[in-house]
């Protein structure tokens, strides 16, 4: 099923004609008159025309399902662009809505003339505010105003689409990989190694020509091949913390069963709480290999162990136009958290260095790419997390590696971190 949005054409008056039910305009005040559809139609077209709004016609593989739009408002004196949608009964229920807001809100981020989206659903309509929330959504209340003759009862929905705002901000630690050693104050060189050993999880590394190298080469061992197979990988983590040989304490507790190996000295390297965290990065085209920036919860405490996901790149996701970046909130462990993660498609080449950021405060998170909006999530993670920076190398099911595109290597140019403003 695809779902595309179409610019609002003098041929789509049908669309608002099989809209004008009963039962579609419900929380609406009910149906309206042909005229006053002929000129909501005929609105439509002048402020498209004017810019004052971005009107569309939403269309299910070819066949026209409804309508979606902005245009221009004012939240408590704040210049915004407002949303509403309709979607016919016969696509309801099966995702139309969502991807059609997803689509739209990108269109809102492009357009850049406002950073606030705002919806105003009525507090009946639980469709529509299921929608706003899915879709990262804040809601801030409601209030009651005139509507058709009568009152409408409405919840206000905010979403903050505006870019990275880092002016007059300075780094807590702004990390440029600019010497001849890692800091090890800051970096742990080995990927969870209470998990299996500091040897096998030894990560390969080089700093020079302008940043840090990871690299998974011939000479990388699977790093617990009891636990997870021939996956291979180079990886740094700013903490660690884990309990004696032989108990169940540990930070990623990936799979269940897993249990302390080898003891490892308590690190608190690098650990942030709120504010901006940013990363540098370049990506790999090659269908074995992902990349990853992942701040974790240090997981001193164990529920305290949800993943904000920065930037998750599969190299075989990238093609000659772009590619997919994975970002969002990962429970891991935390039974407080829900998963909220998806793939945003981003423009241009990613094994290129692009920034990938979070804004992150008690209340949600702002994820970014190369300063532009992507994702909000609206959940709290309220504990010290550290960094996770990897690059791995997945097994083939024919166990064959691809030993001629080796060394696989995750550059980095930067990492820093702001404190809250």
């Amino acid at each position: 099923m695809q779902v595309t949005l179409t610019r609002w054409g003098p041929d789509d008056l049908p669309v608002l004609e099989r809209a004008n039910t009963p039962e579609m305009t419900a929380h609406l005040g009910g149906p309206e008159t042909d005229e006053q559809l002929r000129e909501r139609h005929a609105r439509y077209l002048r402020l498209n025309a004017s810019r004052e709004a971005c009107m569309l016609r939403i269309d299910v593989d070819g066949v026209p399902a409804g309508g979606i739009g902005y245009w221009q408002a004012e939240h408590d004196g704040v210049p915004a662009f407002e949303t509403g949608w309709s979607v016919e009964p016969d696509w309801q229920g099966r995702g139309v809505a969502r991807e059609a807001l997803r689509q739209l809100i990108r269109l809102v981020v492009a357009d850049g003339r406002r950073g606030l989206l705002v919806a105003y659903p009525g507090v009946d309509n639980a469709g529509s505010n299921a929608l706003c929330r899915g879709a990262g959504f804040e809601h801030r209340g409601s209030a009651t105003a005139p509507w058709r003759g009568g009152e409408l009862t409405f919840n206000n929905w905010l979403l903050d689409v505006s870019p990275l705002d880092l002016a007059g901000r300075q780094p807590g630690v702004d990390e440029q990989f600019d010497g001849d050693l890692l800091d090890e104050a800051r970096w742990w060189p080995f990927y969870t190694p209470h998990w299996a050993s500091r040897e096998a999880t030894r990560a390969r590394w080089s700093l020079g020509g302008g940043g840090l190298e990871l690299r998974v080469g011939e000479d990388t061992p699977p790093w617990a091949p009891e636990l997870d197979g021939d996956l291979r990988v180079s990886h740094l983590q700013t903490g660690q913390f884990s309990g004696p040989v032989s108990s169940d304490v540990g930070q990623h507790r990936f799979r269940d069963g897993l249990v302390v190996r080898e003891e490892q000295p308590e690190q608190r390297g690098w650990l942030v709480r709120h504010g901006v965290i940013e990363v540098r990065l370049a990506a790999v085209k090659h269908r074995d290999v992902m990349v990853a920036f992942w701040p974790i919860g240090f997981e001193e405490r164990p529920d305290d162990c949800g993943e904000l996901c920065i930037a998750e790149i599969f190299g075989g996701e990238l093609d000659d136009d772009g590619g997919w970046v994975g970002v969002g909130v990962k429970p891991q462990n935390d039974p407080r958290l829900r998963e909220d993660f998806e793939k945003i498609r981003i423009d241009g080449d990613l094994t290129a260095m692009h920034d990938y950021a979070v804004e992150w405060t008690p209340e949600r998170v702002r994820f970014f790419i190369d300063g532009t909006w992507v994702k909000t999530v609206v959940q709290s993670i309220d504990y010290p997390v550290q960094f996770m920076l990897d690059v791995y190398e997945f097994p083939r099911p024919d166990g064959i590696r691809d030993t001629a595109a080796l060394p696989h290597v995750l550059r980095v140019e930067r990492v820093r971190s702001f404190p809250p403003a």
